[in-house]
């Protein structure tokens, strides 16, 4: 299969062949959306044709991802990667590895192997004592046995700052040694990948009313940030209340059906915090009159679900856990983030599934997030391919939001971020199933019980790398 490389894809593949003349590992960091896979794929074939390995073993966090690691080897090598009689290789799920047999394991030792791990952060050590399960075997059964291994991440981080199996740092700051980089903004300025606007939606004026206090004691907080650092109200709280859903979905909806007006094809994503919020949403879309379709780790053929959609004509999936890092739809370009998890790798992994761009027209991607104080800082330094605070400290051994929204101010962030505040103000809403517009909230101590109130003033905040 003649294919076409990318620029990116090309220097790093000739990279990467200069540096297994000297050392067997590569590591490579390219924004989520890049085309890692391919590049993977291709590098494969020309140490195939070049006679340096016998056999190609990939490792992915997801079923979703094996698959597409499959799909993409076998159309580029012209053969299968499905671990049969007659195939190249095969590939598997990181999780998968603690129940291969012996046999597989003398793969390494009786063959050239070449060893390809996709999100390779997932696999945290560099020694069994201070590994992950999964980096226990890439340290234990791969890393010194393998002809050659490429390392693949969108996201070069742990959340807990444990380093990444087959990764280098530099002494004594810790900071991730990359082989070949190939940023976000770079990507843009490419036509790689698509150009984020992250919309943050605020509240001026967010009412706590004490239900069982003898005097109804009402606070007011004057945004969602204060609202969460002074009350009991949490995170998750919010993400369950009615009137946040209705302002988040109405604003991704109208985004995407503006944008459908041009590409028919167009498809949102919502990333819901668990089942029974999943259906929540979807019965709010519903409501407004919205295709939409649910995928949970409890959905039967959930795969087959998401292959219908990359495919079909539904306007919405709304989904928990299942369309994650390296689930290719290109067609998605507007995102919902209402999961409780915040941490700065699930939100890039959330952002890349609308990066990857379907054509040559479709250059923006749109995600909107609640104005939480981690959200909106992670939402300011995309722009930053590794954040400093994610260094690992020590290594150890052993305009665009709607044409009638107002721009208030604009100034330029850092590091190519623009930051726009517009005044977003709408009394528009979704059908408001039966909503009393309130939360209870139970406190731990006292069993207090609270109501929460939105007023109609909401705001936003639009950044977007450049």
């Amino acid at each position: 299969m003649k294919t076409t490389l990318r620029a990116w894809q090309h220097d790093c593949i000739t990279l990467a062949l200069r540096y297994y003349t000297q050392q067997p590992h590569f590591f490579c960091q390219a924004t989520p959306g890049a085309g890692k896979t391919k590049m993977a794929a291709e590098l494969a074939k020309q140490l195939l044709l070049q006679d340096k390995i016998d056999l190609i073993l990939c490792f992915a966090p997801s079923r979703q991802t094996v698959d597409g690691f499959q799909k993409t080897f076998s159309a580029v090598l012209g053969r299968r990667l499905d671990g049969l009689i007659g195939a190249v290789g095969v590939a598997c799920t990181y999780q998968g590895m603690e129940y291969r047999d012996a046999a597989f394991w003398r793969l390494f030792d009786n063959y050239r192997v070449f060893a390809v791990f996709d999100e390779i952060h997932h696999c945290a050590g560099h020694d069994l004592l201070l590994s992950n399960a999964w980096g226990q075997q890439i340290v234990q059964r791969i890393q010194d046995r393998a002809s050659f291994t490429l390392a693949l991440s969108g996201t070069p981080w742990r959340s807990d700052h444990k380093v990444i199996a087959l990764a280098r740092y530099s002494q004594p700051d810790g900071m991730l040694i990359c082989d070949y980089r190939y940023g976000l903004q770079k990507a843009i300025a490419d036509g790689v990948c698509r150009s984020p606007r992250i919309v943050v939606l605020d509240n001026d004026m967010v009412r706590l009313t004490e239900t069982l206090s003898t005097e109804g004691t009402v606070t007011t907080f004057p945004s969602i940030a204060r609202l969460l650092s002074e009350s009991p109200v949490s995170y998750e709280d919010l993400l369950f209340h009615d009137d946040i859903l209705w302002q988040i979905l109405l604003m991704g909806c109208r985004k995407l059906n503006d944008i459908r007006k041009q590409h028919p094809d167009a498809g949102g994503l919502v990333v819901a915090t668990n089942i029974e919020h999943a259906h929540r949403i979807a019965a709010l879309m519903h409501a407004r009159g919205e295709m939409c379709q649910v995928v949970t780790n409890k959905t039967p053929n959930a795969q087959q679900v998401i292959d219908d959609f990359r495919s079909g004509g539904c306007t919405w999936i709304v989904a928990v856990g299942m369309i994650s890092e390296g689930t290719d739809i290109p067609r998605l370009q507007v995102c919902c983030h209402l999961s409780r998890i915040r941490t700065e790798l699930h939100y890039r992994q959330v952002l890349g599934r609308i990066l990857r761009r379907s054509s040559d027209v479709d250059d923006k991607a749109w995600l909107f997030v609640l104005a939480e104080p981690a959200l909106q800082q992670y939402s300011e330094r995309l722009a930053d391919d590794l954040p400093d605070d994610h260094a690992v400290l020590s290594v150890v051994r052993a305009s665009e939001i709607e044409p009638d929204d107002k721009i208030e101010e604009h100034s330029d962030g850092p590091g190519g971020l623009d930051i726009a505040i517009l005044d977003s103000s709408t009394g528009e809403a979704f059908a408001r199933m039966g909503s009393d517009h309130a939360i209870s909230i139970l406190g731990s101590s006292e069993r207090a019980a609270y109501e929460l109130n939105f007023s109609q003033h909401y705001r936003t905040q639009l950044l977007s790398v450049c």
